[in-house]
């Protein structure tokens, strides 16, 4: 049976994880429970600053700490980091200061919270901002390894984290994560499918869907928007007549735009991108918005079918 857990719960063992280092300090903005850096503030309180809520207070104090030569983690929903933008971009990013953001909650995955709180814009807005990381792990695993692995980053980050429950894709300390370098999780011959987050396991699932009719995909888990790994793309598109992007999140600006701009410059491969197609979602249960969006397995299926009849 697959072992389910949700990629918040990784961001939380990380902080636990990386708390011998005593430059590591949380902030929260009134959500650590839903974050998971309660988890941290429990055992280390005296490490740990409430900021209420007040997201943009909370991005400032996390730069005046990483001037100090601190290394702050910063964590709310993912809605709410859009309120400290302004903050991100001149207190942090401009001047390059490593704070690492976690927003919980991306995606209309989220469900029931309704198109308030489904931050479908995040990856695009943190991407377009100069120094800045970004990442979207699809598992509680990935997350951990990868969050702890900004340790080591000079610059900042934003991580987008999952509240709902997802397959375990990988095993704790697996060697083939690294931040800005995609893993393919699943090989084949007729076309590949690169998924970030939520949408890895929904990706694998319908692999082997296609698989049971004849179609041989491989799926790569593209935990890293920013920097998109360039390498991995020359070598899927120079293989593949065609490659599909699926994510939960616009496909303006996201992970198909991070792709499509690269290939734009490089390869003439058919580019096909999944995702929410520059509207707001609505409230529903995580699979129902994933229906109404047409991100689902069923229509990962349909369009690898579409895509490769096109090009053969």
């Amino acid at each position: 049976m697959t072992e389910l857990a949700a990629s918040r719960d990784g961001y939380g063992k990380a902080l636990l994880s990386m708390a011998t280092d005593e430059k590591v300090i949380v902030l929260e903005a009134d959500l650590g429970k839903s974050t998971k850096s309660c988890w941290f503030r429990e055992k280390y309180p005296n490490r740990t600053i409430s900021c209420g809520i007040g997201e943009q207070n909370m991005m400032l104090v996390a730069a005046g700490l990483a001037s100090s030569g601190y290394r702050p983690f910063a964590s709310t929903f993912a809605i709410f980091t859009e309120r400290a933008f302004e903050q991100v971009r001149n207190g942090i990013a401009r001047p390059n200061l490593p704070v690492h953001i976690c927003g919980s909650h991306g995606g209309t995955h989220t469900g029931t919270d309704g198109s308030s709180a489904q931050s479908i814009e995040d990856i695009a807005i943190y991407r377009s901002l100069p120094n800045m990381i970004v990442m979207h792990p699809c598992d509680d695993n990935s997350t951990e390894q990868l969050t702890i692995q900004l340790l080591k980053q000079d610059s900042p980050s934003y991580t987008r984290t999952a509240r709902n429950k997802t397959p375990r894709i990988y095993e704790i300390n697996d060697s083939r994560l690294e931040i800005g370098k995609g893993v393919i999780l699943r090989e084949g011959g007729d076309i590949a499918i690169i998924a970030c987050g939520v949408m890895v396991s929904k990706s694998i699932e319908a692999a082997e869907l296609l698989n049971s009719i004849g179609y041989d995909v491989a799926v790569v888990d593209m935990h890293t928007i920013k920097p998109i790994d360039t390498d991995l793309l020359d070598k899927l598109s120079s293989r593949y007549k065609a490659l599909i992007t699926v994510e939960d999140h616009n496909i303006i600006g996201g992970l198909g735009g991070s792709v499509a701009e690269y290939l734009s410059q490089k390869s003439n491969t058919i580019l096909r991108r999944i995702g929410v197609k520059d509207r707001f979602g609505e409230s529903g249960q995580a699979e129902e918005m994933l229906k109404l969006l047409n991100i689902s397995t069923n229509d990962i299926v349909d369009t690898v079918v579409e895509v490769i009849s096109e090009v053969k």
